[in-house]
């Protein structure tokens, strides 16, 4: 079976939900030493996140936007293994709660 017919929107949806709720509890959670650089990052998790809701809604394209949707959260969850982000949810990053 071919990829795109895997990623399915029901599937998009709930990485949509899962992505936007991570964005949240980081934007809020930044290194105050290190503020400058957690923007960076956030604003990279950001920016990934807007192509993969351009990709599926715009172009209805699944799998850029699953692509997209999975370094934006890359991105978010390296910025919670270095500390740019003081979150404790391993539900939504890959760290310790």
């Amino acid at each position: 079976m071919a990829i795109h017919n895997l990623i399915t929107p029901e599937k998009l949806e709930k990485y949509f939900s899962i992505t936007q709720q991570a964005l949240d509890k980081a934007k809020l959670a930044f290194d105050e030493k290190r503020q400058s650089q957690a923007e960076d990052l956030f604003d990279m998790a950001s920016r990934y996140f807007q192509d993969a809701q351009f990709f599926y809604k715009e172009k209805q394209d699944y799998v850029n936007a699953f692509a997209a949707l999975n370094y934006a959260h890359g991105w978010l969850d390296a910025g919670a293994r270095i500390g740019l982000f003081q979150v404790k949810d391993s539900k939504l990053f890959t760290v310790d709660d």
